[in-house]
């Protein structure tokens, strides 16, 4: 685990430093230049174009990777245990084998739409009053955050086994393969990874795993650098040898348990009967109907589809495409639809294995409608509240509002049988826990998605912690069916902006009729919890006038997505991927 001399170019890098028979397979598999012509579309605002089969993720290696494994006949759930593995290294910030996944399914064979919960279990240990002082008190967010008493029982590798055992094709073992292979000879690192880190030096110091990978010798990791962690090579050839259970029993487990148990200052409780228990479950995805097509994603404990569905739902009924794109009524429209599902989210939504969610009342048209009443004014609404769904259980919660950062990461794919996958990865944070495992991996902090707090004025939230619970997440991994099909595959990171900016694109894409690389440009405009953000340094500062004067409060801020979308069209395949971050699609 160590730097090495500046080397140049991520598809140069990675010539250089694969084996040659890694090198040979990648160079059969796809066109050495498709990454740098992929590129130079998104630079230029052109979709990636392609008739057969495509992938869109975060980082290029990690995007090659599922590339050559497409090209080889693989499925779209083999291409994502490539993309996650790469990015599990060269983007750890974000996602990885410590932390927990989302992903929806469309299957070609049988045209269902499903979806998998990898998400992290609270310890079996875990108590109410898990993030609170001795006086009762809320712990401060960074002192729950940083230390082994955030961390989950991971989800993803699971999630990767169950998604290959169930729709993949391809050798398990070979999946592991480019991410070996980076690991063990180096990978470059790149300028959004090292203006992170040095953006997070002080917080990544504080555990000497960490401190030594990302801040050898005193001083964060360099842009061009050479990066190797052989520790983590090592913990994938165990998982590609033995299956996952590799991950969650022996050495590697008791090596995540050492860590968390063992963090100076702010120990956690996971176990090794923790790990041992977990699994992924399948779940039924939540689809809501907008413009004439299904848009589905992922349910509780995520947020996401329910929400996402929500905002979509109540502007049915208003004609955005009229309007248009740079329309501050329009915006008003987006942005108080955003804040009545935001305040629905708020009471109702968190793991129903553990807590009765109205999810069926949520989107249910009728209750939309009834919502969408609300929006009628020509002016900002003065204050929102959550509705009241139809329901079969009596429901009395208390809001609960969560401090969600941004982070995370997104990976769409369409393979060569028809089949769709599109999955929200995340250790929470940037940089999880800031704990780093010996198997060369950090850990997440995504128990700190659970409210902190268990009642509000002696009533329930529904998002406290238990033990066993999935904390409520925002991600939105979504597919937009059209007559059955999929038309559009898509999501982002960013914390619980992640619902409005997949909301958005899809408005975008669908509405106003930009391609799917415009779709993901545009500029951002969002509204949570009654504050309009719009996105700094773009043309959507000129609508902070007109907004302030419907009666909101406007905020220009950076609002830093990671979309990545596929669209399904009659004339074939266009990718997107956001400009905003460092992400490419490839197909072909």
């Amino acid at each position: 685990m160590k730097n090495s001399a500046p080397i140049l170019g991520t598809v140069a890098a990675l010539a250089l430093l694969a084996t040659p028979l890694a090198a040979q397979q990648t160079a059969d598999a796809i066109d050495p230049e498709a990454a740098t012509a992929a590129r130079a579309d998104k630079d230029a605002g052109r979709p990636v174009i392609a008739d057969d089969w495509m992938v869109a993720a975060a980082n290029p290696l990690a995007v090659e990777a599922g590339a050559a494994v497409l090209a080889q006949g693989g499925t779209a759930a083999d291409a994502m245990v490539a993309v996650q593995t790469v990015l599990g290294l060269v983007e750890p910030q974000s996602s990885g084998l410590g932390g927990g996944a989302f992903l929806v399914w469309y299957d070609a064979d049988s045209g269902e739409v499903t979806t998998l919960d990898g998400r992290e279990t609270a310890p079996q240990a875990a108590t109410p009053t898990l993030f609170q002082t001795a006086a009762g008190e809320k712990m401060g967010f960074w002192d729950a955050v940083i230390g082994g008493l955030s961390v989950g029982t991971p989800g993803t590798p699971a999630l990767m086994e169950t998604a290959h055992r169930k729709w993949g094709k391809a050798n398990w073992s070979d999946l592991f393969d480019a991410a070996i292979t980076l690991a063990d000879q180096g990978f470059v690192v790149s300028p959004r990874l090292a203006a992170l880190v040095a953006g997070d030096a002080e917080k990544l110091g504080r555990f000497p795993a960490t401190a030594a990978y990302f801040l050898p010798d005193g001083a964060p990791i360099a842009a061009g650098t050479a990066l190797k962690n052989p520790a983590y090579a090592d913990t994938l050839r165990q998982i590609a040898a033995e299956g996952t259970r590799a991950f969650y029993t022996g050495p590697i487990a008791e090596g995540i348990v050492a860590t968390v148990r063992g963090a100076e200052g702010n120990p956690g409780l996971l176990s090794m009967d923790d790990l041992a228990l977990y699994t992924a479950i399948k779940r039924p995805a939540v689809c809501a109907a907008y413009r004439a097509h299904d848009v589905c994603g992922m349910g509780p404990p995520s947020s996401g589809a329910l929400t996402v569905g929500q905002i979509l739902g109540m502007l049915d009924s208003y004609d955005l495409a009229s309007l248009g794109p740079e329309s501050p009524v329009a915006w008003r429209l987006i942005g108080d639809a955003s804040r009545l599902a935001f305040a629905d989210r708020g009471r109702y939504m968190a793991d129903s294995d553990f807590v009765p969610v109205p999810t069926a009342g949520l989107v249910n048209p009728d209750y939309l409608a009834e919502r969408a009443a609300l929006l009628s004014g020509e002016t900002a609404l003065e204050d929102v509240a959550p509705g009241a769904p139809e329901f079969d259980h009596a429901l009395h919660w208390a809001d609960n509002v969560d401090i969600s950062l941004p982070s995370t990461s997104h990976i769409s794919i369409v393979d060569g049988y028809g089949n769709a996958l599109s999955m929200t990865t995340t250790i929470e944070n940037g940089f999880g826990s800031r704990l780093m495992a010996p198997g060369g991996f950090l850990l997440n902090n995504e128990l700190t998605d659970f409210s902190f707090a268990s009642h509000s004025a002696g009533v329930p939230i529904a998002n406290a912690i238990a033990p066993g619970k999935r904390p409520r997440s925002s991600m939105s991994p979504t597919i937009v069916l059209k007559d059955g099909a999929p038309a559009l595959v898509i999501g982002s990171p960013g914390g619980s902006r992640i619902i409005g900016y997949t909301a958005q694109a899809i408005i975008n894409y669908l509405d106003w009729g930009m391609d799917v690389q415009a779709a993901l440009s545009a500029p951002h405009v969002l509204n949570r919890f009654g504050t309009m953000d719009v996105e700094a340094g773009t043309k959507a500062e000129a609508l902070t006038g007109p907004l302030t004067d419907l009666g909101f409060e406007v905020n220009a801020r950076d609002l830093t997505s990671g979309l990545h979308a596929i669209a399904i069209t009659l004339d074939g395949l266009q990718g997107g991927a956001d400009p905003r971050r460092e992400g490419i699609a490839l197909g072909n």
